[in-house]
């Protein structure tokens, strides 16, 4: 029986638990340029903002993301669904700030007016206020309408709580914005019907329906559940899986297929475990109908939103502010750029837990019949690009290598174009000490693929930290599309015009970082490649709210 996804009952997010457990973001603030959506408070200056825009601050640790959040210090994990609120996006994820010598998260704050420039607004949601144990993930939602009895445009946040090793669902309020929540006296909202994995409700309001809804991860299934009023849920069926594990962080939305507002399908995404596919645990979706109580798939099976060993409890979100037929078209995407099997282990001084992935623009295309999800960096990254440097053609036989110099930022977008019959191309992140990562195609499998079998601290990781992850991707006329973020804990690759997305974090040492391309097998040509800096991005810390 394949492995399964462990994270079950106490062990979750309780995220100290045992040391060796196998225990954003988005693109952050431009230096020298503070765009706090919050007016009359005194923010803390960044420690960074007198640092030149592509220089990384001296006090740093090698390992601190230049374009990605992380916190301070201690843990972060889950990301939580942005909701946009007066032109403010508000952005929450599990923290918890006494890793790792004590239990639980939190519900963390961001707040961005362009999903770029992102400013800390603290804890939102405190652990163990309410007997019921600390904060996981859930939805927040602007009640427009006031259905849950608070009001017009209060901020409901839906939250699974465990504690004694039972999850339930919570209802938490804000009457600021988005900023603080209080619990709801009536909680638990949702109490466990006897099952051990019964969490993360993910929730919109069903314009055609009429009703909330909500997704919610049952072990192997995704429970649809409605209510009039955010308080009172009514059970309304169930989608099953099999061999995908503990499945968790569901998704529900519409999108139009090639963004025809006259074919609207439905894509149902959740956290699963593809050990029985020779993947890891990654984020899965389905497409199909939805009626406002069932979701039915199209029989095409299920695909995955990313083929790399980190993307996972991955979220989406439209902007409201669009028309309908643009909120069909694409949506937002972040995912915890992390995995269960090595978490507790990865490197980092102050803060553990690793990041999030890049804001991704997300799209589904028809891929031969089939409805298929894309992903690309989304245009937002275009604010923290500087002047690319155009590269020199090159055509590669086996062993012939091209050196590039890269950002002392360690944070540069690489895009390429390569051709070639049966040879590979490799680009290698070096990541110092000798020590390297590699982003490759291969002509003959026809496969993306990315490996840090060979990175600086591989040896002292589990054996899943460096197996070698591929997807399929077919060339188009003879060539591939290669699109890599690299910061200097992580690489994103976007292949084939975004048809597939493989995302890895990845540890180097103080030593010097670099870039290589080399041929492998036969001959491959590279050509339209270029390379462009990333600004260093800290966030801007705000004081705390009265």
């Amino acid at each position: 029986m394949p492995p399964q996804n462990t994270r079950s009952a106490a062990p979750r997010r309780l995220l100290v638990l045992v040391a060796a457990a196998a225990a954003a973001i988005l693109l952050v603030v431009a230096i020298a340029v503070a765009l706090s959506p919050r007016t009359g408070t005194d923010a803390a200056p960044s420690p960074s903002a007198t640092t030149d825009a592509f220089e990384r601050p001296a006090d740093w640790s090698p390992h601190r993301p230049a374009v990605h959040l992380t916190p301070d210090e201690n843990w972060m994990n889950d990301p939580q669904k942005p909701f946009l609120l007066d032109g403010v996006w508000h952005y929450y994820y599990l923290y918890n700030a006494d890793y790792p010598d004590g239990n639980g998260t939190a519900w963390y704050h961001a707040t961005s007016t362009d999903l770029v420039h992102w400013s800390d607004e603290g804890v939102a949601i405190d652990k163990y206020t309410n007997g019921l144990g600390d904060i996981w993930t859930g939805t927040a939602v602007v009640d427009e309408k006031g259905t849950a009895g608070f009001g017009e445009g209060a901020v409901i946040a839906l939250v699974t709580q465990q504690v004694d090793g039972v999850q339930r669902q919570s209802l938490f309020v804000s009457r600021d914005g988005g900023y603080h929540f209080d619990s709801f006296e009536g909680n638990p909202v949702m109490d466990n019907p006897g099952v051990a994995d019964w969490r993360d409700p993910r929730v919109f309001w069903d314009e055609a329906a009429g009703h909330w809804v909500m997704a919610l991860a049952e072990h192997d299934r995704i429970g649809f559940y409605t209510s009039p009023n955010l308080r009172d849920w009514t059970y309304a069926s169930d989608f099953a899986t099999s061999d995908l594990g503990v499945l968790e962080c569901p998704d529900l939305f519409p999108m139009a297929v090639d963004g025809d507002p006259d074919d609207v399908r439905w894509v149902l995404v959740a956290g699963a475990n593809g050990a029985a596919e020779g993947m890891t645990t990654g984020t899965a979706y389905w497409v199909g109908d939805w009626d406002g109580e069932r979701f039915t798939a199209d029989g095409t099976g299920h695909q995955w939103m990313d083929h790399g060993p980190d993307y996972y409890a991955a979220v989406t979100w439209d902007d409201p502010r669009l028309d309908e037929t643009d909120r069909l078209a694409s949506r937002y995407g972040i995912g915890w750029m992390n995995n269960w099997a090595y978490a507790g282990g990865l490197p980092g001084e102050e803060w553990q837990g690793g990041s999030d992935s890049l804001v991704r623009q997300i799209t589904l295309r028809d891929d031969g019949g089939r409805a298929t999800l894309h992903s690309s960096p989304a245009p937002e990254l275009d604010a923290l690009e500087g002047t690319p440097e155009h590269l020199d053609d090159a055509r590669l036989a086996d062993g012939d290598t091209v050196d590039v110099t890269v950002p002392e930022s360690g944070a540069y977008r690489l895009r390429l174009d390569a051709a070639g019959k049966a040879g590979e191309l490799r680009v290698k992140v070096l990541t110092g000490d000798g020590g390297f990562a590699t982003v490759g195609y291969d002509f003959e499998a026809r496969s993306v693929f990315v490996a840090r079998d060979a990175d600086a601290v591989a040896e002292t990781m589990p054996e899943a930290y460096r197996e070698v992850r591929t997807a399929a991707v077919d060339p188009v006329d003879g060539r591939i599309e290669l699109d890599i973020v690299v910061d200097a804990a992580s690489i994103e690759v976007f292949a084939g015009g975004g048809r597939a997305a493989l995302t890895m974090a990845t540890f180097g040492t103080t030593g010097e970082r670099g870039l290589q391309l080399e041929g492998a097998r036969e001959e491959v040509a590279v050509a339209d490649a270029s390379l462009t800096p990333l600004r260093v991005a800290p966030v801007e810390r705000q004081a705390p709210r009265g």
